[in-house]
């Protein structure tokens, strides 16, 4: 009998421990999968069980909460949802997060062990702290007039401040309503359908995920490595460049869009944005130096992130002579983002040095209290300061005598470079309207921002597109907006 009563203690044992083993496997190496599990609905239903921390411009939240009493309880709202788009993105219990909403989303959701003191304490007793709050470098009035100045046109403005690398505004145009978006209804699943299947493509943030031909601002890039590398050592020494140019190697001539480029200097070449002179400028500094200058400036870049994500702004190491030339005036296979042609702006502004953009400024809890400064690289030479102020000079130069007129500024000193970028099918399409800028104090020479503007408008007429006259007076009142 007594045996027996071991034996069955002894099962009986045996059994619990089995049944304590599989609970440390279910609920500590296990616990990812489950969670993770789409059929699994507590973790979604806990989620949306409280309400998300905000996103914060100028100090005022542009998000906020509404209780919907369904199941996924709280839903996001937006203020000024399409203006501030390509900063926030969405947040939806159906398709997730983008952008901002995306990157902090532990912070915002309340689940970032950052938020609390004792992280083990709440998980414990499945406490989720409130969500906290992310703080943004955007400036809500250059937010607004490149919103404004875009109207509704296919192109993207990006704006930097060029000592700090914080980033004062971002727009993508056309853009959409992500607050469509919030919530599992069938009116979501319809907003979906609509905004991924319109041809105007809402939904692509054109600062920071697409990349197109820079054309003639890419020109800045040129001039910087033709003075870096000795080229060109005298502004206004007469070089040798014929008009047209004959590109090497082939039977190709490349013409200007404008008269007065045959064997004029550097200076007015940059004036006049002459194509066969910076053409022959890029295959003279070579493909070694060409390559080498535009990854300075951040060109072929994969990592770069404001933390979401950057699309990598091109210039190929693996050209003939003849592709280097095109390439060097902003063409070929040379692309660029909107916000990295506003970080070769911002670098010409501060004097050679560029520090690498960044969105957020701090993250905080639902009280206030920093939970962590916004991620920061650290600021690199790009270029010679003799360069640079060199550069200063050519672009002010273009503002004060040249195309750029349009986005001049009383009592401060302003650079830029127009920019008209074919492409499409023997580059029959309209092509892009393209202007960088830069702003300094006279008093104090410091550089107050830079901006970079493309304009796309496939309404527009061929003869109509210039970087001055579609993208420049958008520069300007983005510029005018800082300044205030």
């Amino acid at each position: 009998m007594i045996r027996g009563i071991r034996h069955t203690a002894a099962f009986s044992f045996l059994l619990l421990a089995a049944l304590l083993v599989n609970a440390v496997r279910v609920q500590v190496f296990e616990a990812d999968r489950y969670t993770g599990n789409p059929a699994n609905r507590r973790a979604a239903i806990a989620r949306y069980a409280q309400p998300r921390g905000a996103v914060l411009v100028g100090g005022r939240p542009v998000t906020g909460v509404r209780d919907s009493g369904g199941r996924l309880r709280y839903e996001r709202t937006y203020t000024d949802g399409p203006l501030y788009a390509p900063v926030t993105g969405f947040a939806s219990q159906t398709y997730g997060t983008s952008l901002l909403e995306g990157t902090e989303d532990a912070v915002l959701a309340g689940t970032d062990d950052r938020l609390v003191t004792f992280p083990w304490w709440d998980r414990l007793i499945r406490r989720r702290p409130p969500g906290g709050r992310v703080e943004t470098t955007v400036d809500p009035a250059m937010q607004r007039a490149a919103f404004h100045g875009l109207a509704g046109r296919k192109g993207a403005v990006a704006a930097v401040e060029p000592r700090t690398g914080r980033v004062l505004a971002l727009v993508s145009s056309p853009s959409y309503d992500p607050g469509e978006l919030s919530g599992n209804g069938q009116s979501v699943t319809g907003a979906w359908r609509r905004l991924n299947e319109a041809a105007d493509r809402p939904m692509l943030n054109r600062a920071l995920r697409q990349t197109y031909p820079p054309g003639s601002t890419f020109k800045v890039v040129t001039a910087a490595a033709a003075l870096d590398s000795g080229l060109v050592k005298d502004l206004d020494a007469p070089l040798d460049v014929p008009d047209p140019y004959t590109l090497p190697d082939t039977r190709t001539r490349l013409g200007n869009p404008t008269a007065g480029c045959e064997h004029v200097g550097l200076r007015e070449a940059f004036r006049l944005s002459c194509n066969t002179v910076f053409a022959r400028l890029g295959v003279g500094v070579g493909l070694r130096g060409m390559a080498g200058t535009a990854e300075r400036f951040g060109f072929n870049d994969p990592g770069l992130r404001l933390p979401s994500p950057v699309a990598r702004s091109t210039f190929d190491t693996r050209m003939d002579p003849a592709q280097l030339a095109l390439s060097s005036i902003g063409q070929y296979d040379t692309a660029a983002t909107p916000l990295q042609m506003a970080m070769v702006a911002a670098a010409v502004a501060d004097d050679g040095q560029l520090t690498p953009p960044y969105l957020v400024e701090r993250v905080t809890d639902a009280h206030g209290a920093l939970v962590a400064p916004g991620a920061r690289e650290p600021t690199r030479q790009v270029m010679n300061p003799a360069t640079a102020q060199q550069l200063q000079e050519l672009m002010t130069e273009v503002v004060e005598h040249g195309s750029g007129r349009t986005v001049a500024i009383d009592g401060f000193t302003v650079g830029g470079k127009t920019g008209t970028a074919q492409h499409g099918v023997r580059n029959e399409g309209t092509p892009y309207a393209w202007f960088i800028a830069w702003v300094r104090d006279r008093q104090s020479h410091e550089p107050v921002a830079a901006v970079a503007v493309v304009v796309e408008d496939a309404e527009a007429e061929r003869a109509d597109i210039s970087g001055g006259g579609s993208a420049g007076p958008i520069a300007r009142a983005v510029l005018t907006a800082g300044l205030r």
